[in-house]
């Protein structure tokens, strides 16, 4: 299967239901919301699945555009996409493994946005998003996508919901630091 992004361009996904890209309503509104901050950012995207979102990211400018993914195969075709993607003046990387395991081991204060998209049934929205503020720039911004019927909490740690949005059967959470 594949995706249109930002400039007609296609990318691949996954095959199978092992991954489950963002629906592009969902993608447009996401980077409607951001347009201003993209261009030039350091983006992380934490459960990349088909990379759609860290390809947008690269599309509208960002400068780094960090991916984590379990799934090998998927980083496989991750890769491939931001490689089609990527302008001489980007750089990118795919992790393989664990989001709890390699976010300790990320730049600190360097991320500007964070996309965050797991399986909707997984128990990884507390312990990743807890996580994260050690790792956020000043002002970052960090979006988690859910399942509209599985609410994520107003605060987690030192993360306050600034923002909910709902597209269908999606919703988005955005985070910031604490005050």
């Amino acid at each position: 299967m594949s995706i249109r992004i930002k400039g007609d361009r296609v990318i691949k996904t996954p095959m199978g239901l092992s991954t489950r890209p963002t629906p592009s309503k969902v993608r447009a509104a996401v980077f409607n919301i951001l347009q201003s901050r993209v261009n030039g950012a350091n983006w992380l995207d934490i459960c990349a699945g088909s990379g759609a979102m860290g390809a947008e990211a690269l599309a509208r400018g960002a400068k780094q555009v960090i991916g984590i993914e379990i799934s090998a195969i998927a980083c496989r075709i991750v890769n491939q996409n931001w490689q089609k993607i990527a302008k001489s003046d980007q750089t990118f990387q795919v992790i393989k493994g664990d989001a709890l395991k390699v976010l300790p081991k990320l730049k600190p204060k360097y991320f500007d946005l964070v996309y965050f998209d797991p399986p909707y049934q997984s128990d990884l929205y507390q312990p990743v998003l807890q996580s994260l503020p050690t790792l956020l720039a000043e002002d970052a911004l960090i979006i988690a996508e859910c399942d509209r019927l599985r609410p994520l909490p107003d605060v987690i740690g030192d993360l306050v919901c600034s923002d909910r949005r709902q597209y269908g059967q999606t919703s988005l959470h955005f985070y910031r630091l604490q005050g």
